[in-house]
């Protein structure tokens, strides 16, 4: 298949998923306003950072006032999981594959983008990642500054009702891997009960709420990757 045809194929492809980042960005653009965000700076925000989990992280920093060095460490760990997407779809290219190409569109990476590279047979070409990128990014900048605008115009208990879809959308991401997975069921549990820990004792009072959330973070993953590591391939022999 040529470059031309498997642009427009990464086209047809993107455009459910830009639908989705629509909706999803609209509610994550109402939180950008509360937080203080204009239109344009929430529409860079979402150009610049092609997650909702880092993105959310990104904007509940800024509405903490936390500094620059907690608000870029706590997007780094939200968004650590694209070092091995990046480096999973890295390996579907050609090796004539120039590095630009790579690094153009690991920066560009998504969950739904690398879903469906990945579920391609053949070799990735570049075009086809271009062309599914190019109409699911511009989504979902588009609906997180149209979520700034709107919650600017609309009435106060629209706006508290339509917050709540980003909940729902956190909730749609842990709870069909908690039901299916035990370990992840009790690590979902652990760290509610530890963020509210963190939140009531007075030893850990003064420590800023980012912080508190970057260490326990970290901390679970680290615990569960040594008491319950994923099986790899040759443990699985």
């Amino acid at each position: 298949m040529n470059g031309k045809k498997l642009l427009l194929t990464g086209l047809k492809d993107g455009i459910p998923i830009a639908l989705a980042y629509f909706a999803v960005a609209f509610a994550l653009g109402i939180a950008a306003g509360k937080a203080g965000f204009s239109a344009i700076q929430a529409v860079i925000l979402s150009i610049t950072n092609n997650a909702s989990a880092g993105e959310y992280a990104a904007i509940s920093m800024v509405a903490s006032s936390a500094g620059y060095v907690e608000t870029a460490l706590m997007i780094l760990v939200a968004n650590a999981r694209y070092f091995l997407m990046s480096c999973t779809i890295s390996q579907k290219f050609s090796k004539s594959t120039p590095f630009y190409h790579r690094l153009l569109i690991g920066f560009a990476l998504t969950d739904e983008i690398f879903a469906i590279n990945v579920a391609r047979k053949s070799d990735l070409q570049p075009a086809y990642a271009y062309g599914a990128v190019s109409v699911a990014i511009p989504g979902w900048a588009l609906g997180t500054g149209l979520g700034v605008v709107m919650g600017n115009i609309l009435p106060a208990f629209a706006v508290s009702a339509l917050s709540t879809a980003l909940f729902g959308m956190f909730i749609a991401i842990i709870v069909p891997p908690a039901v299916k997975n035990k370990t992840m069921a009790v690590l979902v549990i652990l760290s509610f009960i530890l963020s509210t820990l963190a939140d009531r004792l007075t030893l850990l009072k003064n420590i800023p709420s980012g912080t508190k959330t970057i260490i326990l973070t970290v901390v679970i993953a680290l615990g569960a990757a040594i008491i319950r590591p994923i099986p790899t391939d040759d443990d699985c022999e």
